[in-house]
């Protein structure tokens, strides 16, 4: 059975996958971080579409979801911006940076959520 945070965090990635981003992982981060319980990862190709993922996953989560992130951080220039749901952090990077911070590397503890997109794969790390 998904948690209300695992829903929303399908929510992020589905809406990032509408508007095309790349490579989009959900983790689960439940019982491994303070922080957060999930957290979606998907990479933008240019300074446009980070700008166009951003405003996709906002919009279709308020749609789907009712939800609104509480706080954002970073711009599309920095090529990493977050938006933060409380129970769901969203990290849209460009290429370089995913590559270079490697939050996959870093949470490789965490269980890979299946969302049903194209690039999802579910595994346990």
């Amino acid at each position: 059975m998904a948690t209300v945070g695992q829903e929303l965090a399908i929510a992020c990635a589905k809406a990032a996958e509408e508007i095309q981003a790349e490579d989009i992982r959900v983790l689960d981060l439940q019982g491994l971080s303070s922080l957060t319980d999930f957290m979606v990862l998907c990479t933008g190709n240019s300074m446009p579409h980070l700008k166009a993922v951003l405003r996709e996953v906002e919009q279709g989560v308020r749609k789907e979801a009712g939800a609104e992130p509480v706080y954002s951080d970073g711009k599309p220039d920095s090529r990493w911006v977050v938006l933060d749901y409380v129970d769901v952090m969203v990290h849209v990077l460009d290429e370089e940076s995913r590559e270079r911070y490697a939050l996959e590397d870093l949470w490789g503890d965490a269980k890979e959520v299946a969302w049903g997109g194209e690039n999802a794969v579910a595994q346990e790390a």
